[in-house]
């Protein structure tokens, strides 16, 4: 891709591998109009501590506004959140936010990770769903609905609950079910003010071949007037632009001929070439 930008990354304020200043070098490196900085927010689960961010964003904010000054006038820097489903801060008062669902909590009133491995997800599915995947594929895509219809500038990962398909099947892909309950996510969405990210991160770490979402969620959400963005969920100065050319490839299969770019004027569009 000729124009790119680098607005989902993650650094040590959350569960990033390298500090703020150093993901913004590597997009600029790598040739990026833009970087954003999308820390996770903070959420009230104990098992988040030292995987978020703090409650209190202040150090956050001041260091991403820093970094804004040192590349003015070489890249734009944006001011983002990664914003939970489980979160207990306010989305509001960013340049921009991803809406994620991360968690589920089960009818046990236990919640469980979606993303981090294979086996904490079969878990969630066996002791929670009683086995049944596409109930618990069904439970993912109402939070999904919930927080599409909040509506995030960027729509994130937007069925991760696939994250481990290609390693360990957990419900049918193919199901009629399956394919209703992550449709009616999408249509909760607003074309007009939310973008679709194509997300290459799970590509990166070898957990994927191919990046989210699946082709018909972008063939629909094209037939919604929708736009989409390339990601990279990165953790690391190595992924930060991982499988860019892979991500626009899909997306023209997809009927797409652009790709937005957030910027500090606003979002624009640029083609996928």
């Amino acid at each position: 891709m000729k124009d790119f930008c680098a607005v989902h990354t993650h650094s040590l304020f959350c569960d990033g591998k390298n500090s703020l200043a150093e993901m913004a070098q590597a997009a600029y490196e790598a040739g990026a109009v833009s970087f954003g900085a999308s820390g996770h927010s903070h959420t009230p689960l104990p098992e988040d501590a030292g995987m978020v961010l703090p409650a209190d964003m202040t150090e956050y904010r001041r260091e991403v506004l820093r970094i804004r000054e040192a590349y003015a006038g070489k890249m734009d820097v944006l001011l983002g959140l990664e914003w939970d489903n489980c979160a207990d801060v306010s989305p509001e008062g960013f340049d921009y936010w991803i809406g994620s669902v991360h968690r589920l909590k089960g009818p046990d009133g236990q919640y469980y990770t979606v993303d981090w491995t294979a086996e904490i997800l079969a878990a969630c599915r066996d002791e929670a769903f009683d086995g049944d995947g596409l109930t618990m594929a069904e439970c993912y895509y109402a939070e999904m609905q919930r927080v599409a219809g909040m509506k995030p500038t960027i729509l994130g990962h937007f069925d991760l609950i696939t994250k481990f398909q290609e390693q360990m099947p957990l419900f049918d892909e193919t199901s009629p079910r399956y394919h209703a309950a992550a449709l009616a996510a999408l249509h909760a969405a607003d074309p007009d003010a939310s973008f679709l990210e194509i997300n290459t991160g799970a590509v990166f770490r070898k957990v994927r071949m191919t990046p989210y979402p699946a082709p018909f969620l972008l063939r629909e959400w094209r037939e919604m007037g929708g736009q989409v963005i390339v990601t990279a969920d990165a953790h690391s100065t190595a992924g930060i632009v991982c499988a860019y050319e892979e991500a626009a490839e899909i997306a023209k299969a997809a009927g797409y001929t652009e790709s937005v770019l957030l910027t500090r004027e606003g979002p624009v569009t640029r083609p996928l070439s």
